[in-house]
Formats: structure tokens, C-alpha cells, sequence
């Protein structure tokens, strides 16, 4: 058993970040000593580290708690997993997309933009001010 520094320590995050955990029902809340003392163990640590590495794949916590329960079903199909991981993918793709439009976007204006003069006659300003059609 460890208190929250250490379990946060070895998992790689914040104190707060595990105290948010917990509140958010993604860590199960701890035992507590008598004298108050949040104690945990090496499954805490397993499942904060899931947390962390689902995060970093870009899955939002509502995605990791839906996560956090099918892993929970180890004997399930990971027809489901794999799906979730799919989903993912497209909507990093989508993202991706939308970056490239934009970055394409700012590309062009800063092209089309002689960088001195009147800011009256800015391409980028009178792009931004522009009403959409």
C-alpha cells in the first residue's frame, strides 16, 4: 500500500491529477487509513498508467472511461476495442484534415501578404474582417 504521492510518482502524474481521477470515477476512490490517508496499490498504478497512455493517444476521458470498462471484460472479444481504436483514428484524421485546411489557409494569406504599406490594403486583416458570404 502507498499513499497519493507515491502512487502519482510511479505513475507518472500529478497528485491533482489523481484526486480529479477519483472525483471522475476513473480510479476507484481509495481506502482510507484512520488517520485519513488515501492508500493505494499496484492496480491503482496499472490503471493510472492506462489513463496517461490512452490520453497520449488522443482518447478524451468519457473515450477512456468507455476504455477503462471494456478492458475490464478481459474475456470479451476485442472486436470492440479494436472498433474504439478505429473511431479514434478517423477523428484524428478529420482533425488532421481540418489542420491542413487551415495551415493551407494561413500559407496562402501570409503568400499573398507583401509584409509592408498600409494595413488598410493587408490581405491577412481584410481576410479576417471579411464578412462570409
Amino acid at each position: 500500500m502507498m499513499k497519493i504521492g507515491d502512487l502519482a510518482k510511479r505513475a507518472g502524474v500529478g497528485i491533482d491529477t489523481v484526486r480529479y481521477y477519483e472525483r471522475e470515477g476513473l480510479l476507484p476512490q481509495a481506502q482510507r487509513r484512520s488517520s485519513g490517508y488515501r492508500m493505494y496499490d499496484e492496480d491503482d498504478i496499472q490503471r493510472l498508467r492506462f489513463i496517461r497512455r490512452a490520453k497520449a493517444l488522443g482518447f478524451t476521458l468519457p473515450e477512456v472511461r468507455e476504455l477503462l470498462a471494456l478492458s475490464s471484460r478481459k474475456d470479451d472479444d476485442m472486436a470492440a476495442m479494436k472498433a474504439a481504436a478505429r473511431q479514434k483514428l478517423v477523428d484524428v484524421d478529420a482533425k488532421i484534415a481540418e489542420l491542413t485546411r487551415i495551415r493551407d489557409g494561413l500559407g496562402a494569406l501570409i503568400d499573398a501578404c507583401p509584409g509592408q504599406g498600409a494595413l488598410a490594403r493587408c490581405p491577412i486583416l481584410n481576410a479576417i474582417a471579411e464578412e462570409p458570404a
